[in-house]
């Protein structure tokens, strides 16, 4: 390594041109972005982890408790992805990360655990005769899984910026709404 008291006096005072900010900016605003997607992975991994937990019956009496609290939490990363500023990629194309897992079995275990609350009904307008939709709790609750299970891919393939663009743009379009 070289010693930096041995650098030229005029590479020393060079001033940096807007050249070098702008890339400085850019390398900055990369690690700021890493940092942030290294954040929400593991906000992501924890809830995953989590969901699979109270699927697989480990949280006995306390499913409903601990869904709340690991949605909670999904949420609060949600809410920084939403104040963001949006993340724009450099291509309009999204690499392929493969195929969708199959959440059936997921979905169904779930279920089991949240028993009769599992069903609710919502009135998208109540001054309409079109009556209450039904819906159930592990479809939404799954459905936020699936949309977070995606980015994580990209994160884990090296795209930590197609990984934050996903969250953020599925938790506005899509999973926000099924979590809360």
């Amino acid at each position: 390594m070289s010693d930096p008291s041995s650098t030229s006096s005029a590479a020393r005072s060079r001033r940096p041109s807007p050249d070098d900010e702008s890339r400085a900016g850019q390398a900055q605003a990369g690690d700021d972005w890493r940092a942030f997607a290294d954040d929400v992975a593991a906000d992501v991994r924890h809830f995953l982890t989590g969901l699979e937990g109270v699927a697989a019956g480990e949280a006995r009496d306390e499913a409903v408790a601990l869904l709340l609290l690991e949605l909670s939490q999904i949420m609060f990363a949600g809410a920084k992805l939403g104040a963001t500023k949006d993340i724009i990629l450099e291509s309009n194309w999204e690499p392929d990360v493969g195929e969708e897992p199959d959440v059936d079995a997921l979905r169904a275990r779930l279920a089991a655990q949240l028993g009769d609350i599992d069903e609710y009904v919502e009135v998208f307008d109540p001054y309409a005769d079109d009556g209450a939709e039904p819906y159930r709790l592990s479809d939404d609750i799954v459905d936020v899984a699936m949309d977070l299970a995606h980015g994580l891919r990209h994160y884990d393939a090296g795209r930590p910026l197609e990984a934050l663009w996903w969250w953020q743009f599925s938790y506005l379009s899509h999973w926000g709404n099924h979590a809360g």
